[in-house]
């Protein structure tokens, strides 16, 4: 599990955006937003450099939180 706190994502439309690029990366991946906390949950073993990097290309910075 990786979680990021995500401080740019302020709208459904972005959690979407932020799913889909996720899911780019690791399709199999179960991803949970939490909008009231801007935090990002990916199950089932992602690549957490990956993660981050493919949120940092759609233009989000995600802060890894201690899963």
């Amino acid at each position: 599990m990786v979680v990021f706190r995500v401080p740019n994502m302020r709208c459904g439309g972005c959690a979407r955006s932020v799913t889909a690029a996720l899911r780019g990366v690791a399709p199999a991946a179960e991803v949970r937003v939490d909008m009231e906390r801007r935090e990002i949950t990916i199950e089932g073993e992602p690549d957490a450099d990956a993660l981050a990097r493919v949120l940092r290309q759609a233009g989000f910075e995600g802060e890894r939180l201690a899963a």
